[in-house]
């Protein structure tokens, strides 16, 4: 089998393409989102507080947005999108086995961050070579369909360590073992970089006709996706209150956390699919739908925070899906894996902070954490109508 030529650009070569990407997300989430579930008390074991735990949590996660302006911009200037995905997976993947070797805490901080430093390295670029297969599939379909298949290996990599340690395994051997979903990403990207070497032969169309880069519909765009990130609690706090209130056994938190996660992999490819049909309102009715998530989890019975959760799921589906086709749609190609740096390192540092302020009011106030979480959503929704209609994305 040789390398796809550069007239190939059928439908089905654009769809084998975004199915090869989406099994590396899979087996990295896989590898990552495993190590995630048990990185806290990992920490703890080596000696951390609360304050390290939380400071190296967080900071990680900031680097994983941050750095993203910078590796989306090198790859546009550069064009080497391969280059720096797989440096990106590279550092993603294989920091998470590195850590059944870390005999001290700050040795398994720098590798957490720098798990999270490859993320953000890679992200920009992939994201723009799928957004190549766009043209034949959907923009909305192909982001759906990765996010999908992405969201299965979320909720396989915990479930396999919480499997080790269920036959009496140790955290060590835990991240030992998920060196094999790591070395199946790495395997399964390499043979995609030899199929597919120029992705950009992918896109028929040169660009959308309504892309005119980042201009102000753009910017208005990140300042609505922001305000919707900034009002959007963290899981880990939802489980906080959840144990604190008792309102979920301890048994049923990660198992909310994996019903959560099902329900992101059945609604992104939907959604996807609806918004190539119907378009950017798509993302303002789910905005709307989704923002009810906080009354229901932090004020409901059980019942209710089932629901909330559900919500909760539909709104982070629509994050990782609608508002990366929407980016591409809006972006010329050549121009994509910047926008993508920008976008997701403003929509990250506001998720952060937003959550961080969250994490603050709770201790404070229940319903006026909720009443926060609420407005500052729905103030985001005159700002996608303004840039629906501004931007013909409708």
């Amino acid at each position: 089998m040789s390398s796809i030529k550069f007239h190939d650009i059928s439908k089905k070569t654009a769809f084998q393409f975004v199915l090869l990407l989406s099994f590396v997300s899979l087996f990295a989430d896989m590898t990552y989102e495993g190590a995630r579930s048990i990185t806290g008390p990992y920490l703890a074991l080596l000696g951390a507080n609360a304050a390290i735990v939380g400071f190296v949590a967080g900071f990680g996660e900031f680097a994983g947005y941050a750095l993203r302006i910078v590796s989306g911009y090198l790859a546009d200037r550069t064009g080497k999108y391969w280059t720096f995905t797989i440096i990106g997976y590279i550092c993603n993947l294989l920091a998470v086995p590195l850590l059944a070797f870390a005999g001290q805490w700050w040795i398994a901080a720098v590798l957490i961050i720098l798990e999270r430093t490859g993320k953000a390295i890679r992200v920009p670029p992939r994201d723009a070579m799928l957004s190549h297969a766009g043209q034949k599939m959907g923009m909305g379909w192909v982001f759906g369909l990765h996010e999908a298949i992405d969201q299965i290996g979320a909720m396989a990599g915990p479930l396999l360590v919480a499997l080790v340690l269920y036959v009496k395994g140790s955290y060590q051997e835990s991240f030992a073992i998920l060196l094999i979903p790591a070395l199946i990403a790495l395997t399964i990207l390499m043979f995609a970089r030899w199929l597919y070497p120029q992705p950009q032969a992918l896109e028929v169309q040169h660009d959308n006709l309504h892309a005119q880069g980042m201009n102000v519909s753009f910017w208005l765009y990140l300042v609505s996706a922001s305000l919707i990130a900034a009002g959007y609690a963290d899981f880990p706090l939802i489980a906080y209150h959840f144990q604190k209130t008792a309102l979920l056994s301890p048994l049923w938190i990660p198992i909310s956390y994996a019903i959560a996660m099902g329900l992101n992999s059945i609604s992104a490819p939907l959604f996807g699919h609806i918004y190539d049909k119907k378009g950017f309102v798509i993302l303002i009715i789910v905005t709307i739908a989704s923002c009810l998530f906080a009354p229901l989890v932090f004020l409901g019975n059980a019942m209710m925070a089932y629901l909330g959760i559900a919500l909760w799921s539909i709104g982070v589906s629509a994050h990782e899906s609608l508002m990366r086709a929407i980016v591409a749609n809006m972006v010329p190609m050549k121009k994509r894996s910047s926008a993508y740096g920008i976008f997701n390192t403003g929509y990250g540092i506001c998720w952060f902070l937003g959550s961080f302020l969250m994490g603050i009011i709770y201790d404070i106030s229940i319903p006026v954490l909720v009443i926060f979480s609420v407005l500052i959503q729905i103030s985001a929704v005159p700002i996608l109508w303004i840039v629906m209609r501004n931007s013909r994305l409708n």
